[in-house]
């Protein structure tokens, strides 16, 4: 192809907005996505990814999104999920929690089993089953791409970095499908609810009552902005010490501790400052930031890293996502007490391990929209998934590539 379409930041967030504004209409429009609980931004998101893809092959050109503004939009959600959490909740989450560090490192031994079984299947080396499995799905793109150099070298794969990308795009599609319809089967099934429906949602409004005057002011947003600002400074603050002592953690993870410290100091503080956890305002912006996050990831996503490889990805993708949807349905839901927050938690791990944090949240997002709030939920996934993950990940994929 001839030289990409260079897209700068500014137009690629507009495009994001214009994106995610596409999803909410055809959401609104259509019952059934509503029904199956598909997140706004992966409607849009995903058509626009065809229409970029159809645009680029008339054209001969690809397009290069700058990812600057999408980047901050990820910080910013996992800081206000910081904002939105209580020490008591941390400790009711002790737990769920511990459940599901166990529960991720099976499933990731799951995924790099039937990765390395359909490796084998489809004639690839060994030690290519992790980018069919655990660091293409629920490492995701950075993952895939941080490893594949050792995988290539290993293994003598040459395209290690195309498939892990190329897997990691059909699980992060799969997961934001399958989230919603697992939450929604297992809801429904045993008639569950939230157990204080009254409280606050930690992300989004529920769509029943959007279009309500709400209580939400330019004074309660620039409020709510003044309070994720400090805590994203002092969040990068933290990550340049965190680096300093030689951790490798993404940014957001210590903006989203910045973020738990805030959240908890403040009224403490300042008794008399209005309240701004678990506020309308605070959970407006946190799915603004998550919508537009997603919203531009999907419309970016890249097809034609799937040229090629085709049958092998659609085959052994099809088979983990139907062990994710039968480790969640009888193993984790059961474990967690199934309950309503079991329910929501398995529409995040479905995301999470098929896809990225992002999307996890978007399904619970969804699913919180439609039945009702779970504010531990938000909590002890982020949890897990930004402190555990990398490490378990990377234990098991390091033993198989060294096997």
């Amino acid at each position: 192809m001839s030289d990409p379409i260079l897209i700068p930041d500014m137009l690629t967030a507009t495009l994001g907005f214009a994106v995610f504004l596409l999803g909410a209409r055809l959401t609104r429009k259509f019952a059934l996505l509503r029904e199956f609980n598909i997140p706004e931004p992966v409607t849009g998101g995903l058509l626009a990814a065809l229409g970029f893809a159809a645009v680029s092959y008339v054209l001969g050109r690809d397009f290069e999104f700058s990812f600057e503004g999408r980047d901050f939009f990820l910080i910013l959600f996992f800081t206000s999920i910081g904002l939105n959490a209580r020490l008591a909740d941390l400790a009711a989450g002790g737990k769920p929690l511990a459940i599901l560090l166990g529960l991720t490192f099976a499933i990731i031994v799951v995924q790099n089993g039937i990765g390395v079984g359909g490796a084998i299947l489809f004639n690839f080396p060994m030690q290519a089953g992790v980018m069919f499995g655990s660091a293409a799905l629920i490492g995701g793109h950075g993952t895939a791409i941080a490893w594949a150099p050792e995988i290539a070298q290993s293994s003598g794969l040459r395209s290690a970095s195309e498939l892990g990308v190329a897997v990691a795009t059909v699980g992060l599609i799969v997961a934001a499908l399958v989230g919603g319809p697992v939450a929604k089967l297992l809801i429904e099934r045993n008639r569950l609810s939230p157990s204080r429906p009254d409280e606050e949602h930690t992300v989004g409004l529920p769509f029943e009552k959007e279009g309500h005057q709400r209580p939400i002011t330019h004074i309660s947003l620039m409020r709510v902005m003044l309070a994720l600002n400090v805590a994203v400074i002092l969040g990068q603050l933290l990550a340049g010490l965190i680096a300093q002592a030689g951790l490798k953690l993404p940014v957001f993870v210590p903006c989203l501790i910045m973020g738990i410290v805030i959240g908890n100091l403040m009224p403490a503080l300042f008794p008399r400052a209005a309240p701004i956890a678990r506020t309308p305002s605070l959970a407006v912006i946190s799915d603004f930031a998550l919508g537009a996050f997603l919203a531009i990831s999907l419309m970016t996503l890249d097809f034609g890293t799937l040229a090629g490889l085709g049958l092998p990805i659609v085959a052994i993708i099809g088979v983990q996502t139907l062990a994710t949807v039968l480790f969640v349905l009888y193993i984790l839901f059961p474990l967690l007490g199934r309950g309503y927050r079991a329910a929501v938690l398995a529409a995040g791990f479905a995301g999470f391990s098929l896809g990225a944090t992002p999307t996890a949240i978007a399904n619970m997002t969804a699913v919180t929209k439609r039945y009702g709030p779970s504010p531990i939920a938000f909590v002890v996934l982020p949890l897990v998934s930004a402190f555990f993950v990398d490490i378990a990940n990377a234990i098991v994929i390091q033993t198989i590539v060294n096997f």
